[in-house]
């Protein structure tokens, strides 16, 4: 079998690109011609070779975040010089593996349609190769996203959480990383972090999930509001003074309703009460939470469907489902008992869940199927 290129012997054939980037593209594919002809791979690297000789293993034990910075802090960094080769390692093998998939036929960007496909060994070794490369620039820059998680951490999201979304951009930082320009990758990659992070915040950080644009908005309405010195200001002063549409402004103010559990203490004292036990029907001042405080409940939802369809309709979904029945019953049994044909009784299913399939009544039963 034969030797595979080193590393070291890559960055040989590929360093005179570091003066000229357009060489880079020539030295490539002449490069890649080279070792297709000799069927030669490159070198896969032991993540080893990239972590401190005498690992540090104080301060392991049981948390997860800790481990976490253990293994950081025992990866050696890169200096701005094997970075930049680094980056040349990875834009080779991309274009390496882009070439190989074209010249078995495949999709040169990949697609979802392959996905579990068999793959040609060229093509599977080029893949490897450009995930252990990308995979090293990742690991070595892991430490980004502990510097720069601190700015978010105390917004009340998840630490773990936040580590994680930040590891994943630093995959899209590499992707998109170009070292033609003569920067450092923690420049562009820092954009990613960010991104990856509000991101988080914006979609995970409340109960209901509130619009990108709107949340946006939701800042500069709390900046307008902060300049007029009027917490109880009107949406059109707000849109006066903030440069935005006044509906945008009354749709962002709605959406910015804070959700609160029943169940949630009510108070930080650990007396056992909660917010249910303030919540009583006004004929039973005493009475503890009930599901009729409930602008909606299951049952009045359900019936509300049903109210649309036909007796027949209703019918058949009601004992399809086994609403208002022991159990559910088949499309044959449905049949037996209207005296129609089993298609019939299916046709009939299928334009009574349509006619049911409207956005008011999905709003109304959401909160029952989430």
């Amino acid at each position: 079998m034969r030797k595979p290129l080193s590393q070291n012997d890559l960055d040989q054939r590929l360093d005179p690109a570091a003066a000229d980037p357009t060489l880079f593209e020539t030295l490539a594919d002449e490069l890649i011609r080279e070792l297709d002809e000799r069927d030669l791979d490159l070198e896969i690297i032991d993540p080893l070779t990239w972590r401190r000789p005498n690992r540090r293993e104080a301060g392991r034990g049981s948390d997860p975040l800790q481990q976490f910075r253990v293994d950081v802090d025992n990866i050696l960094p890169l200096d701005r010089e094997e970075e930049a080769r680094l980056a040349r390692r990875v834009e080779f093998a991309r274009r390496r593996l882009r070439q190989a998939r074209e010249a078995a036929g495949l999709d040169p960007d990949g697609g979802q349609a392959e996905a579990g496909a068999p793959r040609p060994r060229a093509v599977a070794r080029r893949a490897l190769e450009l995930h252990s490369l990308r995979t090293e620039m990742v690991e070595r820059n892991l430490y980004l996203v502990l510097i720069n998680v601190e700015r978010y951490a105390q917004t009340g999201a998840n630490r773990q959480d936040l580590i994680q979304e930040g590891s994943l951009s630093l995959f899209r930082a590499v992707d998109g990383f170009d070292w033609r320009r003569g920067l450092l990758f923690r420049t562009y990659a820092v954009h990613w972090l960010n991104q990856a992070f509000r991101n988080y915040l914006y979609n995970f950080n409340s109960t209901v999930r509130v619009p990108v644009y709107l949340q946006k908005a939701l800042k500069h309405i709390n900046q307008a509001t902060i300049r007029l010195g009027n917490p109880k200001a009107t949406p059109a002063e707000i849109a006066a003074s903030s440069d935005l549409n006044e509906n945008l402004v009354k749709s962002a103010l709605g959406a910015a309703r804070t959700s609160y559990s029943i169940d949630a203490g009510f108070s930080e004292d650990e007396d056992g009460s909660r917010l249910r036990d303030l919540l009583v029907m006004e004929e039973d001042e005493n009475g503890p939470y009930s599901s009729r405080l409930e602008d909606l409940t299951l049952e009045e939802g359900v019936q509300k469907a049903l109210d649309r369809l036909s007796d027949r309709e209703s019918l058949v979904v009601k004992m399809r489902f086994g609403v208002g029945f022991p159990q559910a019953h088949t499309l044959a049994e449905v049949a037996g008992e209207l005296g129609v044909s089993v298609e019939r009784v299916r046709q009939i299913q299928v334009r009574a869940i349509a006619k049911m399939n409207t956005p008011g009544l999905r709003r109304d039963l959401d909160p029952f199927l989430n």
